[in-house]
């Protein structure tokens, strides 16, 4: 099975993609399991029964029925006990109900079968990023990267990069979302951390820029709007800081970046 028939459930756990969610679901609407890509009979029946279950599996996941996701993929499993697809959802099952030493022993079978596998990887990566274990996170995102097969790379690039950024390393979170906003110009994510990591850094002029970029492309989030506030002040536009913070207060007047705004906390 091609591995990229999962990316419904790639676009559900992003890591930090809660951050701009307002920007970024628009962008990238779940796209649901898709048929199977052989249909010309070739496939052995335990493969098949494997195939169907595990995406019966996946479609309980997104769901968040995980009692009969767990039933459809160990029935997979039982099917076809080499089957890399169903690894990796067990894995994905496991982790959310917080097993984590089974999640991790299912994505290393997953990558045992398949080390190629962009989907085991990105995900796998995704656990280990949550779980404090960042280097190691970050070389399983890059491993998907390096599937030309794979769809969404600019996703892993952008999960690398705020691993690298969770330890400090900015020069390499920096390079990570560059890539990924190469590969996609219009990935909002992307381009909203762009201009987080300038403004960390003090260049203003070039986060004002990569906001202007997010702007254009999506309608802004509460962190966007924050974003261009504290940017604006920082480089003494007070018309451009009004406009952000009208469209905060106006738009999001219940979030946290509201709050922020008029208890004057700006850092």
């Amino acid at each position: 099975m091609n591995s990229t028939r999962f990316s419904a459930m790639r676009l559900a756990i992003v890591l930090g993609w809660v951050v701009v969610a307002g920007c970024a679901t628009q962008q990238q609407p779940s796209q649901g399991i898709k048929p199977s890509a052989d249909t010309t009979g070739s496939e052995v029946e335990e493969r098949v029964r494997a195939r169907l279950r595990t995406e019966l599996a996946a479609g309980y996941f997104e769901r968040g029925n995980m009692s009969v996701a767990l039933e459809e993929v160990t029935i997979a499993l039982r099917a076809d006990p080499n089957y890399g697809p169903a690894y990796n959802v067990a894995a994905l099952i496991h982790t959310a109900l917080k097993q984590d030493s089974l999640a991790e022993q299912n994505f290393i079978q997953a990558l045992r079968i398949n080390p190629q596998d962009a989907d085991a990887n990105h995900n796998f990566g995704w656990f280990l990023c949550q779980r404090k274990r960042e280097a190691d996170g970050i070389k399983y995102f890059l491993a998907a990267v390096n599937n030309p097969l794979y769809q969404t790379p600019e996703r892993s690039y952008l999960n690398a990069a705020l691993c690298a950024r969770a330890i400090g390393n900015n020069a390499a979170a920096e390079e990570y979302l560059r890539q990924a906003v190469q590969l996609r110009p219009a990935f909002v994510p992307g381009l909203y951390y762009l201009a987080d990591l300038a403004y960390a850094r003090g260049d203003f002029l070039t986060a004002r820029k990569y906001l202007g970029d997010v702007t254009r492309i999506a309608s802004p989030s509460p962190e966007v709007l924050w974003l261009g506030v504290r940017v604006e002040r920082k480089l003494g536009d007070q018309t451009s800081e009004a406009s952000y913070a009208l469209q905060l207060r106006n738009r999001f007047p219940e979030s946290t970046q509201a709050r922020a705004l008029l208890a004057g906390q700006y850092e």
